[in-house]
């Protein structure tokens, strides 16, 4: 694993990739990466125009590249809902459950979730859920949820998931990147006891210089945060290219196992990809599947192929 990178990526020829929120950082150095080793990408994202252009810009650099623009808003559930029903592949090989918003100030998704909560982890959920039945179909299927080393701030509250009691920020993405992992240990779980070789695993890109950072102070019009977090990303962070290592290592190299994390080798913010260290929280099985009956009562998505 030591000095592993991009060109170790193991040849991705016929099989089909989705990874969300493609159109920028993290999300297309994964799917760039993936179609340039063969895979056929699906960009899914928010944004029709970023994602679009996203596409082109993979096909104009890479030969020979297979990369397709699907919209997905992961904060409306009836977006989720159509991008799984409109999907126009039979199988599927891949999927990266990149996307995510971050430090966001107070806000709810279409179905009235807490942003950050509905978006990281609910729509994340569904969108699994719902894509399950081609991930099955698939030999040798991943599913990568993308977490954070923040998840350390904070357990998730599950009798305060929405935030509704008090909202700090913060303290809400990093239980939305808790709820990630969870999820993953919660879903590994239940595919190991359905015979199913499908491998469910995570990873988190350290500190990375993406728009992530700077999204919620602009939202809010808090041009010095907004600055601060710029000059962060240049001073402090590496670069998106190899902050979505941890995401390739977990979607392709062969030794990945289930419920596993793979992040920055060095004190789990930059260098090449290595097995990282999670709180013990997220490992904790009655809390995951808590967690999950909770999603399926708020998502209507019931993993029916998984049931214990």
């Amino acid at each position: 694993m030591s000095g592993w990178n991009e060109k170790a990526v193991p040849d991705q020829r016929g099989r089909v990739a989705v990874v969300t929120g493609a159109n920028s950082g993290l999300g297309y150095v994964t799917a760039r990466e993936l179609a340039r080793k063969g895979a056929r990408v699906v960009l899914a994202c928010r944004s029709e125009a970023r994602g679009s252009e996203a596409a082109d810009r993979i096909v104009a650099e890479v030969p020979g590249a297979e990369a397709q623009f699907g919209r997905l808003d992961l904060g409306d559930l009836g977006s989720v809902r159509e991008f799984a029903a409109t999907f126009p592949y039979e199988r599927l090989d891949l999927l990266v459950n990149n996307a995510g918003v971050m430090a966001m100030p107070y806000g709810t998704t279409v179905d009235g979730f807490e942003t950050q909560f509905g978006v990281n982890h609910l729509g994340h959920f569904a969108l699994t859920g719902l894509l399950l039945p081609a991930l099955l179909d698939a030999p040798d299927a991943r599913i990568v949820t993308v977490s954070s080393f923040m998840h350390t701030l904070a357990n998730i509250d599950i009798d305060d998931l929405n935030s509704e009691r008090r909202y700090r920020r913060w303290t809400a993405y990093s239980r939305s990147k808790t709820a990630n992992l969870l999820f993953t240990h919660e879903l590994a779980r239940r595919l190991a006891a359905a015979g199913s070789g499908v491998v469910a695993t995570a990873a988190h890109p350290g500190y990375a210089a993406t728009n992530l950072q700077t999204a919620g102070p602009r939202v809010e019009g808090r041009r010095a945060a907004e600055r601060a977090m710029e000059l962060g990303n240049r001073v402090f962070a590496q670069s998106a290219e190899a902050g979505a290592l941890p995401s390739l290592y977990a979607a392709t190299a062969p030794d990945v196992r289930p419920d596993s994390f793979y992040g920055p080798r060095l004190a789990m913010w930059r260098g090449a990809p290595a097995r990282s260290w999670r709180a013990p929280w997220t490992l904790n099985d009655a809390m995951g599947q808590r967690l999950w009956a909770a999603s399926e009562e708020l998502t209507g998505v019931v993993y029916d192929q998984l049931k214990p």
